[in-house]
């Protein structure tokens, strides 16, 4: 039997888990009369709320083509720019990968991040255009775009010579010809099987054993698991191994205690040991970690592991210390939520964790907003109580001329061509340059720019109202350049509680022309917690708890009946986003508020008037 490795890389909702359905259901995977889910792969809480692919997955699917039988791993991978760590560790090993271009939406700008990773690791990607059945798709447009942007990223003349093949993934078919339909995913099979090579590690069977952990999880019953491909000899449980850092240095020793194999959408223990070039799981290990060589006891050097891009969005996670502390979490101690964070770096190579000066507080640095709004929620449902900073960018120092550098980011947007003029008009007034703008189909417009990551900081509410919803903006790292000055994100003022206690509708009601409102009646509230956004463009203590005024005294007729404006509820990004440096989101199992760092109201003025 041969094997094949590959990787399904995209931009997000270009279509890969729904591939991988169908191509598990065409495998055979599941039984005819099993009860399946959409997205199979997507089985984590948030990646089945968000409809987005979080964490890298393995699968396996056994093909019976016409070069005989052929063993598949596939892996499939995110699509969003903030879990690029991810796609970087996956493609180190595999041989090969299926891109995914949508052929509507064609070339957007992780598709050039995923693309660009995979070049430079010297694959062969081929090229799937899905979708193909939409209405507006263009996929000889899409096909050009596509060869435009390989030789545009330095592709290798064999890399140029890609294969192509349209594909529908929703309905489970594809075709290496649109003029002749058909009816299943074999012709996508088959070219995997021909164009991707298998494992360069399977004439390495006799050598000693070596394998490059790529991801890593725990099991609570077998403990640390470590996935990678082996890259030489076999994996047999009871094998004495070691495990090497980057520069070789022994971490710890131990055996193979079981050997994991995936075998459709489940992982097999595999006692007579698994082969050189298979991607396995394997567990003995207490220490050992992402990027480290797992290896036999007369191996001495480590295996090479791919460079992993920096973080460039930074917050602080501290301990909640607000009035309502301790009432909704049970995890708020600071030794407690600083384990939670450092397991998550240990596991998660582009999220980095340091200590700061500051009492009980932590900085978390990661790849963006989404990824660090994933890891809080993730600490929220586990019963984690924290307060979290507004989300600042890594700065570097260039190296030669000492220059203050910031992350600037490829922006790519789709939008109604009649909101074009507020959306190009925001972004410059936040330094982004204008790089190209042109039809994209249907009355839209694709507008495509070079930003400073300060500018998107709690810009995707404010363009989602510009473009009444319609708008879908795509971001992704490009580089560094010299700090481009201080960017005015003309946020307004906030509505700040004076006094601690539950909410009155009547003071609510009086409130509204005051601005909106982020809380309903009848919830707790505390002096310094923001309530609401203020019409204006400064903050303003007010009183949410006065009631109406009881007296003798009959009207003539029935008081106005109290209706509120349902509030403004926020969602955890969102909030994360909004907040100014001088104000903090606090996060419990059950809620999620606003508040200032100084919640007395005195202090703050004392402190605005130090600065």
């Amino acid at each position: 039997m041969s094997l094949r490795n590959i990787a399904i890389i995209a931009h997000v909702d270009h279509g890969k888990t729904t591939l991988v359905d169908q191509l598990l259901a065409q495998s055979g995977v599941f039984r005819a009369n099993e009860a399946t889910v959409e997205r199979a792969m997507d089985s984590n809480d948030q990646e089945r709320e968000r409809g987005i692919t979080i964490l890298a997955k393995c699968t396996s699917v056994l093909w019976h083509g016409e070069a005989g039988e052929t063993r598949i791993n596939i892996i499939d991978t995110p699509g969003h720019a903030d879990f690029g760590g991810e796609v970087e560790r996956i493609l180190g090993m595999v041989d090969g990968c299926v891109l995914l271009v949508d052929a509507e939406e064609g070339v957007m700008p992780q598709t050039k991040f995923v693309l660009g990773k995979a070049l430079k690791m010297g694959l062969r990607p081929i090229l799937c255009l899905n979708k193909v059945d939409r209405p507006h798709a263009d996929p000889d447009r899409v096909l050009n775009d596509a060869f435009d942007l390989f030789a545009a990223m330095g592709a290798t003349d064999e890399q140029l010579d890609f294969p192509h093949i349209y594909a529908s993934g929703k309905n489970g078919w594809a075709t290496l010809d649109m003029a002749k339909p058909n009816a299943d995913l074999a012709p996508l099979f088959d070219l995997i099987v021909d164009h991707v090579p298998p494992p360069a590690a399977v004439p390495r069977a006799a050598e000693p054993f070596q394998m490059l952990a790529v991801l890593i999880e725990s099991d609570p019953f077998l403990g640390r698991l470590l996935t990678g491909r082996i890259e030489a000899g076999k994996a047999v449980p009871g094998l004495p191994i070691r495990a090497l850092s980057r520069d070789g240095k022994e971490i710890e020793r131990g055996r193979i205690t079981k050997v994991l194999a995936f075998r459709g959408l489940k992982r097999q223990p595999v006692d007579e040991g698994a082969e050189a070039g298979d991607i396995v799981a394997i567990a003995g290990l207490a220490k050992a970690t992402v990027a480290d060589t797992l290896c036999a006891m007369e191996v001495g050097e480590a295996l090479p592991a791919q460079p992993i891009d920096p973080p460039t969005i930074s917050m602080t996670v501290s301990v909640n210390d607000s009035p309502l502390a301790g009432r909704e979490g049970d995890k708020v101690q600071s030794r407690v939520i600083a384990a939670r964070l450092l397991k998550e770096a240990e596991s998660n190579v582009a999220i980095r964790v340091t200590e700061t000066s500051e009492k009980d507080a932590y900085e978390v640095a990661g790849r963006g907003e989404l990824q660090l709004g994933v890891l809080i929620e993730s600490m929220r449902r586990e019963g984690f109580e924290v307060s979290i900073s507004r989300p600042r960018v890594v700065f570097q120092t260039d190296p030669e001329t000492g220059e203050r550098l910031e992350p600037i980011e490829d922006v790519m947007i789709d939008v109604d061509d009649e909101f074009t003029g507020i959306v190009i008009e925001k972004l410059s007034a936040r330094k982004a340059e204008l790089k190209d703008m042109g039809p994209s189909g249907a009355g839209k417009t694709r507008i495509s720019l070079m930003s400073p990551s300060r500018s998107l900081i709690g810009y995707q509410g404010e363009f989602l109202t510009d473009t009444r919803g319609s708008g879908v903006l795509n971001r992704v790292f490009s580089h560094y350049e010299p700090y481009k000055g201080p960017i005015d994100a003309g946020r307004k003022g906030v509505l700040v509680s004076n006094s601690d206690g539950e909410t009155a509708a009547y003071a609510l009601w009086n409130l509204e022309e005051r601005g909106t409102m982020f809380v309903g009646a009848g919830e707790k509230t505390y002096q310094g917690m923001i309530i609401g956004e203020n019409s204006r463009q400064d903050d303003l203590d007010v009183n949410p708890m006065k009631a109406k005024q009881l007296t003798n005294v009959r009207a003539s007729g029935k008081d106005e009946a109290v209706r509120l404006t349902p509030p403004r509820r926020l969602t955890l990004e969102q909030a994360i986003a909004y907040i100014e440096e001088d104000e903090l989101v606090e996060v419990t199992p059950k809620s999620i508020r606003l508040r200032k760092k100084v919640l007395n109201p005195s202090f703050r003025k004392k402190r605005v008037r130090e600065d």
